[in-house]
């Protein structure tokens, strides 16, 4: 009978789990980089509220969703 153990032996699986766990780690970097970059833009947010920017340009000048910053001011506010 073959089992689980059998398989995991096999040069085939190992070089798909290989990629697989590499594919799992540039998508994790890809998404940690996508975060930094929406917090650096909600870090200007407040200096933009301040000029007297309303929410939608803002947005616009910050490739946001009103949305987003919607939730933002509010959670600064809170």
């Amino acid at each position: 009978m073959f089992y689980l153990r059998d398989l995991k032996k096999t040069r085939f699986y190992q070089e798909a789990f290989l990629k697989g766990k590499e594919q799992g780690l540039k998508e994790g970097k890809l998404e940690v980089q996508q975060e930094a970059i929406l917090l650096e833009k909600f870090s200007v947010v407040p200096n933009l509220i301040n000029l007297g920017l309303t929410v939608e340009q803002i947005a616009l000048a910050m490739e946001l969703q009103v949305e987003q910053v919607s939730q933002f001011i509010d959670g600064e506010n809170n």
